[in-house]
């Protein structure tokens, strides 16, 4: 199987900045794609920023120009490096890693996510 295990989150003051890691580990026969997700109470999960093995990259509007994902593709890690960051960024982020295993085809996996709050 394939574990994703994200890492970096925390609390932080607005204008604040914090980095996010998610490493990719098990069975994995090749990785298409890694990408950052997030979920604020009360609302749907949406994806933040995505990386595919590629290097294209897509963000939301609401991240761009703040955010930056980034890879090392030998860890199987991706990163997402946040930076001035607002109250309303203040959810849980998940991580999601697309990839063909050895054992059992191709599929999404995701992480346990990581609680980032924004507040003074």
């Amino acid at each position: 199987q394939v574990q994703v295990v994200e890492s970096g989150g925390g609390l932080v003051q607005p204008g604040g900045s914090l980095r996010l890691s998610c490493a990719a580990s098990g069975s994995i026969f090749s990785i298409y794609a890694m990408g950052w997700y997030r979920q604020a109470p009360g609302k749907q999960r949406e994806l933040v920023a995505a990386l595919t093995s590629g290097g294209n990259t897509n963000y939301a509007d609401s991240v761009k120009g703040r955010f930056t994902i980034s890879r090392d593709n030998a860890k199987n890690t991706v990163y997402l490096q946040m930076n001035s960051l607002k109250p309303e960024d203040t959810a849980v982020y998940y991580c999601k890693t697309v990839a063909r295993t050895t054992l059992i085809g191709a599929g999404d996996f995701w992480g346990q996510g990581t609680q980032v709050t924004v507040s003074s």
